[in-house]
């Protein structure tokens, strides 16, 4: 956990790079198609030094005053500074929300327990501002809850929560693997292996958050191949709401269980290659009911 937040603080923003003088623009259009960008008033044809127009200045003849007026503000907008880091603060409210949900996942957050934005934000290195956003992500996909004046609270799951997450999935992947076993030639099927293999290691390091992330991600490729973004969008959600641990302290399923849910991946993909409904029903279905 600790690990995957290094690198949030001290991120900067590089610095604006050298400016470019101004270059003559033969036409009011052009003057205002650019003005925001120059770094300063725009000489008209008889600006100047001084009232004669010769020099670098902008003089104040009415040349120099009216290429001012129409070269410093374009329908009275004022003159852009520099850019603000809108990526990068999004980059790093992404990067501590995929912290924030591994360490759901690894039960590093406790269920039932309060949790505050600057505390959180002191662990990561950052502001507390990208991590109380990304709690309020988290809040909207159901992990935790808002606690007024005090944080976000990890939501306590039962086992009967996690069955009926399972059963609504059934309901929606079971029949799509199985139009897809019908209809999707091997070859497809073959080229989604290295995505089972990916969560055959994961369940062998036997990290919880690693296999969850590779778990959901094979899963996403099979339903890719419907076609139906929404479709993959939901099933994915219900996923990632499935793999967050049960109240009670430590994760329940351990190595060996994850080892044998992977291996039920390999299975399947080679019953969805063949075409075999009937073992694709089954192993879809007990896949679902051992992850409760």
């Amino acid at each position: 956990m600790e690990r995957s937040a290094q690198g949030f603080a001290g991120t900067g923003v590089p610095g604006a790079g050298p400016r470019v003088p101004a270059q003559p623009r033969a036409t009011d259009r052009d003057r205002a198609a650019t003005a925001p960008f120059a770094d300063g008033p725009t000489p008209g044809p008889g600006s100047g030094a001084g009232p004669g127009g010769s020099g670098g200045g902008v003089g104040p003849g009415p040349g120099g005053e009216a290429g001012a007026v129409r070269g410093e503000h374009t329908h009275g907008e004022p003159p852009l500074g520099r850019p603000r880091p809108l990526v990068q603060r999004s980059s790093v409210r992404g990067q501590i929300l995929d912290a924030l949900r591994t360490a759901l996942v690894a039960g590093e957050l406790t269920p039932g327990q309060v949790y505050s934005a600057p505390a959180l934000g002191e662990r990561f290195g950052v502001s507390a501002t990208p991590v109380r956003e990304a709690m309020q992500q988290l809040a909207l996909e159901g992990a935790v809850e808002v606690v007024p004046n005090r944080g976000f609270r990890v939501i306590v799951r039962g086992t009967r929560e996690l069955a009926e997450l399972a059963e609504v999935r059934a309901l929606i992947e079971v029949p799509v693997m199985l139009r897809l076993a019908r209809t999707v030639p091997a070859e497809r099927w073959a080229q989604l292996r290295p995505l089972a293999e990916a969560t055959v290691r994961a369940a062998a390091s036997g990290c919880r958050a690693t296999y969850a992330e590779s778990d959901r991600a094979f899963h996403r490729a099979v339903l890719g191949l419907s076609g139906n973004e929404q479709l993959v969008s939901v099933a994915d959600d219900l996923h990632r709401r499935s793999q967050w641990p049960l109240v009670g302290g430590p994760v329940s399923r351990g190595r060996a269980d994850l080892v044998a849910d992977a291996a039920e991946h390999l299975t399947l993909l080679e019953a969805l290659g063949a075409g075999d409904v009937d073992v694709v029903q089954a192993l879809v279905r007990e896949h679902f009911a051992g992850s409760r």
